[in-house]
């Protein structure tokens, strides 16, 4: 089946099998290694993407599902020559260590700045309890978070 949508700005067209995975898709098909897949079943959040400006978990969606719809993965989202302000926090703050899990968790915290752009630190726990890490502990990825809200709302840090 032809699957068309729109992908970190690009169109995309694809024939895909009717039980293919996003991820799949994503990673294995278009090349997007940022987005991971951990668990398989929707609990870890490493696989998390953008549809439509919302988080979704893309290995628990199927390809035929992208169809019309707007796709951004952590490839998307910045550059390197232009990081989003989140991937700038992320690194100012020491909220990666192994990395695994920060495409999924930078996208999750975009949902939730684009739902709530003042967010307290209890808003962000909530706002990323989808997404689980194994490495940090989570008090500099929240600290992050939280920077980038005021960043992205003109405060100072």
């Amino acid at each position: 089946m032809i699957v068309e949508f729109s992908l970190n700005g690009q169109a995309v067209r694809e024939d895909v099998a009717p039980d293919m995975r996003a991820v799949d898709l994503l990673r294995e098909r278009l090349g997007l290694s940022g987005t991971k897949e951990g668990c398989g079943s929707g609990e870890c959040g490493a696989c998390t993407i953008l549809v439509d400006g919302h988080s979704r978990l893309s290995c628990l969606m199927l390809a035929a599902q992208l169809e019309g719809r707007n796709v951004i993965t952590i490839e998307g989202l910045g550059t390197e020559k232009a990081p989003h302000t989140l991937q700038e926090a992320f690194t100012t703050h020491g909220a990666v260590q192994c990395g695994y899990c920060t495409p999924g968790m930078i996208l999750s915290a975009a949902d939730l700045l684009a739902a709530k752009p003042a967010p307290t630190r209890d808003d962000i726990r909530k706002g990323i309890a989808g997404n689980i890490c194994r490495c940090t502990g989570y008090v500099n990825i929240v600290e992050a978070i939280y920077q980038a809200s005021r960043s992205l709302r003109g405060e100072k840090p």
